[in-house]
């Protein structure tokens, strides 16, 4: 079979301080640049990704593949029009190009919304029919965290949601997506069921180490064997995306109607029934630190520290200072935090040279209100070019390019500085900056999640700590202006009241 291939990733926190041009897609960072044709192959090879695992499991089919491109950046405030349209022109046109397709694959977040749309996603697969028909089958693989819109299931004949959290299944995803494509191309058809769930989840408290996800998200394989049905996901949504249909879903594909309506049906009130376990608890930035300090006191592990507010995976910009203020504050012992994004502070850090002090302020330089840059002189411990291979579970593969990188300390407290934006997800992101996160007391990353998949087995514990920044877990303090009425802002929690003039 003749297949063509391609992704578009963007996840979008409407509240974010900053947009996605074009470059945050075409430099690249923690994923891939902007890839097109033949490149792609190259650039994905060997990362956890959902068009990795795709390609190696179709080319294992036997299948000629026909790439088109594969773009990523950084989540934050909307994708710009500019950018949009120029990603997905070259995709278009090279889908356009191609002759004889048998299938269609698309490696899609699922939670993009641009200036121009709120469903990017929908917005493209409109696109892709207009060019392929309605007939020709097309397999979109999607985050956990998607927002899956009716466009969506209407426009692919199947959709395919990660079902770990941190995402360690991205390209075991892609392999799935491959599966249901073969199905599809082999001449059956698959009936569809989107269930929309009413109450919207923290991102902290969605992790499928923990319950009530960790249960959910393992029934899944089990609920998914029954005759006639063939794929079924639990999508958790991305609630800082201010949009009619964020939230989360239930999506089920199967050959028997009947038999697939029922295993949606039975996933989706499974999850109401623990809906009340999502709300979690979370700690202020003044109680994590002493807390970890005191059980770091006699531990032989570090304490793990999530700024989860700040996170660049959520559409923080990685710069806020809170936490960082709040370690040298209360004189934290052997703590290091990482990674925040400041491209000046690296710069003069570079020039002045390992072993030198500068006098600056760090961080906080995205404008937001009530913010300011923590000022003080900093040492120099180590320097870093940000070129680097992960080996933890979840970036395993990805070659970062995260620009100049320093290590700086300010009142006993090791601060890891870069020049991109990346969610502390794995060690080595540490460890380019010469920091061992194993010899050390306390370990503060900027991520909510993800980290856990390669800093937990080393945690004495895990700590969620609410720094003040542009992603908060309590989604009241949002203030949500498209949003469909009637969906629970915060599990158990108040309504929405529907879209805002």
């Amino acid at each position: 079979m003749k297949i063509a291939v391609g992704g578009f990733h963007h996840e979008t926190n409407t509240f974010a301080p900053s947009k996605a041009d074009f470059d945050a897609f075409a430099r690249g960072g923690a994923w891939p640049a902007l890839c097109r044709g033949d490149a792609l192959f190259e650039s994905v090879s060997g990362v956890n990704l959902p068009v990795a695992g795709f390609i190696d499991e179709a080319r294992a089919g036997g299948h000629q593949l026909v790439p088109l491109s594969w773009a990523a950046a950084t989540p934050s405030d909307r994708v710009t029009e500019d950018a949009y349209e120029r990603i997905v022109g070259q995709m278009l046109e090279d889908l356009a190009a191609a002759r004889g397709l048998d299938g269609l694959y698309l490696d899609l977040h699922g939670a993009m919304v641009t200036e121009h749309h709120q469903d990017g996603e929908g917005e493209l697969l409109r696109r892709v029919r207009a060019i392929v028909g309605k007939d020709l089958p097309v397999v979109v693989s999607l985050d956990l965290h998607a927002n899956v819109t009716p466009a969506m299931v209407e426009l692919a004949d199947a959709l395919v949601a990660y079902r770990t959290y941190p995402h360690v299944d991205m390209a075991v995803t892609g392999g799935r997506g491959y599966r249901l494509l073969a199905t599809l191309m082999s001449g059956r058809r698959l009936a569809k069921v989107r269930k929309a769930l009413p109450f919207l989840i923290p991102l902290t408290s969605g992790c499928s180490f923990i319950e009530p996800a960790k249960g959910l998200y393992e029934s899944i394989d089990e609920r998914e064997r029954v005759p006639g049905v063939a794929s079924l996901s639990f999508a958790a949504g991305f609630s800082p995306a201010d949009i009619w249909h964020c939230g989360p879903t239930v999506l089920a594909f199967g050959e028997d109607a009947a038999a697939t309506e029922a295993a949606a049906e039975e996933l989706y009130q499974a999850i109401l029934a623990q809906e009340k376990g999502f709300a979690g608890t979370i700690m202020s930035a003044e109680q994590a630190v002493a807390h970890a300090i005191k059980v770091s006191a006699t531990a032989q592990r570090p304490v793990v520290l999530a700024d989860t507010q700040d996170n660049p995976g959520a559409g923080g910009n990685g710069d806020t200072v809170g936490l960082l203020a709040e370690l040298v504050r209360q004189r934290a012992p052997r703590a290091v935090i990482g990674l925040l994004f400041d491209p000046a502070a690296a710069e003069r850090a570079h020039a002045a040279g390992e072993g030198a002090t500068i006098e600056i302020g760090l961080g906080s330089h995205s404008g937001l209100p009530g913010h300011e840059p923590l000022r003080g002189s900093y040492q120099v411990k180590k320097l870093g070019d940000g070129r680097f291979e992960c080996t933890g579970p979840f970036y395993r593969g990805a070659r970062m390019e995260l620009g100049p990188m320093a290590l700086l300390e300010i009142g006993g407290v090791e601060v890891a500085v870069a020049s991109r934006k990346a969610q502390l997800a794995d060690r080595e992101m540490l460890r380019h900056v010469s920091v061992d996160p194993e010899e050390r007391g306390i370990v503060a990353v900027k991520s909510s999640v993800h980290f856990r998949a390669d800093f937990q087995p080393i945690a004495e514990q895990v700590v969620v700590a609410a720094a003040p920044g542009p992603n908060p877990v309590d989604h009241l303090q949002l203030d949500y202006r498209f949003l469909r009425p009637g969906v629970r802002l915060m599990p158990t929690g108040p309504l929405s009241q529907g879209p805002k003039q």
